[in-house]
């Protein structure tokens, strides 16, 4: 490295977790080295952080075989311009987060270039397709891992891996107490409040959001006076979402930019697995788990996957702690069944509620977005 030229990083995230992680991470990379340039693939997130997108990615993050394909041309076009800047720009460090495929590729291609890579967020080998360990283990420098259990599946096959902690851990804080969020919110304490969570990307909007909606004038009919909060994702377009909500007569109350805030102040949630379901459990609200995928990803999973559970609660309790509502059983009835168990069953969800905290117990203490800032600037050291 020339002394005149600053360090350069290249992120590359596809979806809105990624870009939540690239940028925390980012931050806390700034603290030690405040003239590092960044610049990739991420959305508004990594763009407030001060990096330089390239690459907007608030369109890519899809999930399963069909939506993908539909969305083939353009994700191609996000790889193609990603290898050109990776090419013009030559970056001092690579940092790939998640985005398991897109990235596998453009981490192989800044391989053949000499480019250092450190992958952040594994694949879930645990969970399907194990030999994945060596094919990621080619195209990488450096796999860091965010659940202590995945260490193993690398140190097998002799792959530099490093636990770094689950970034959630420091990022599910509420930036409120609870009773300031019920003022704020305009909130009755005296009666129930249940959190709709339908995801992060335009497909699980469309197949979720309606059974959500579903569930919610089912339980309304029951309890009138019940309350309703939908925390809006950054990635999701007013419209879009506006476009379902008119369709219910259901008083939903659409807060942005405070998930935690929200969740916080709910006494049960039915929400999307992923990243969601696990920072519910951080902050220990009794949730049930729904989704749907296109007919052929569904049918394929089954016969591929290992694992026995989608939700990452139940995934890092190694036991179904929480309900899973999976494709047919992903109903509205089924939705408001297990919503109405978790309000009236306190046995039931005093039991639920213990084993999420012990779920917290197991994710550590965090620091894992400093933990990964802290190995990267270890890799841009090595490479000066």
């Amino acid at each position: 490295m020339s002394a005149n030229k600053p360090l350069t990083i290249m992120l590359s995230a596809g979806e809105s977790s990624g870009d939540q992680h690239a940028a925390h991470m980012f931050l806390e990379l700034k603290k030690h080295l405040p003239d590092i340039r960044g610049i990739g693939m991420g959305g508004a997130v990594m763009r407030q952080a001060g990096i330089d997108i390239k690459v907007d990615s608030s369109s890519l993050g899809v999930i399963g075989l069909i939506e993908v394909l539909k969305h083939y041309r353009e994700i191609r076009a996000a790889l193609m311009r990603m290898k050109a800047l990776l090419q013009a720009e030559r970056p001092d460090l690579l940092v790939c987060v998640d985005y398991k495929e897109f990235n596998l590729k453009l981490a192989q291609f800044a391989k053949k270039q000499g480019i250092k890579v450190l992958f952040y967020v594994s694949p879930q080998v645990w969970a399907w397709r194990s030999g994945r360990v060596l094919t990621y283990g080619k195209a990488i420098d450096m796999m860091a891992v965010i659940f202590p259990f995945e260490t193993a599946y690398y140190e097998a096959e002799d792959i530099p891996v490093r636990y770094v902690g689950h970034p959630s851990v420091d990022k599910v804080r509420p930036l409120h107490d609870k009773e300031e969020d019920f003022r704020r919110f305009q909130l009755d304490p005296t009666k129930p409040v249940v959190g709709i969570l339908p995801g992060s990307r335009m497909n699980e909007i469309k197949r979720m959001l309606p059974v959500m909606l579903g569930a919610a004038e089912k339980l309304r009919n029951d309890h009138p006076g019940m309350q309703f909060l939908l925390p809006q994702a950054g990635s999701i377009d007013d419209r879009v979402l506006q476009d379902y909500l008119q369709q219910t007569a259901v008083p939903i109350n659409v807060i942005k930019n405070q998930p935690y805030d929200v969740v916080q102040c709910c006494d049960a949630v039915m929400t999307t697995s992923g990243t969601a379901s696990l920072e519910i459990a951080l902050l220990t609200v009794p949730m049930v788990i729904a989704y749907k995928l296109a007919s052929v990803t569904y049918w394929l999973g089954r016969i591929l996957v290992k694992t026995p559970f989608i939700g990452l609660p139940n995934i890092v309790a190694g036991k179904a702690i929480v309900k899973e509502l999976i494709q047919h059983e992903a109903t509205a009835d089924r939705l408001a069944e297990e919503i109405e168990r978790l309000l009236s069953d306190q046995a039931y969800r005093q039991a639920m509620i213990n084993e999420l905290q012990a779920v917290k117990e197991k994710l550590g203490e965090g620091g894992g977005s400093k933990n990964m800032a802290d190995l990267a600037l270890q890799m841009l050291r090595e490479r000066q």
